[in-house]
């Protein structure tokens, strides 16, 4: 065999190999990125975002400063009876 021959049989292997390689490599890639959108659905759908437990905890602190005032108004009303 003449050495240009043996040398383009050598380039088209290692040419070949490294493409399957390169298609293995974008595959898991894909695969990666898919379970990476599915965690976050699943963690939007799991866990509440800051700006609403924010809201709601001043919703909570609202009413117990409420219920609050109206025991400080049972008390004064029951020591000035």
């Amino acid at each position: 065999m003449e050495p240009m021959v043996i040398w383009n049989l050598v380039l088209t292997a290692l040419v070949g190999i490294l493409g399957f390689f390169l298609k293995e490599k974008f595959t898991e890639i894909k695969r990666l990125d898919i379970l990476l959108n599915k965690t976050r659905e699943e963690l939007a759908r799991e866990y509440v975002p800051k700006a609403e437990l924010n809201r709601l905890s001043d919703h909570i602190d609202q009413r117990f400063n409420r219920i609050e005032a109206k025991i400080d108004q049972l008390i004064q009303k029951a020591v000035n009876a």
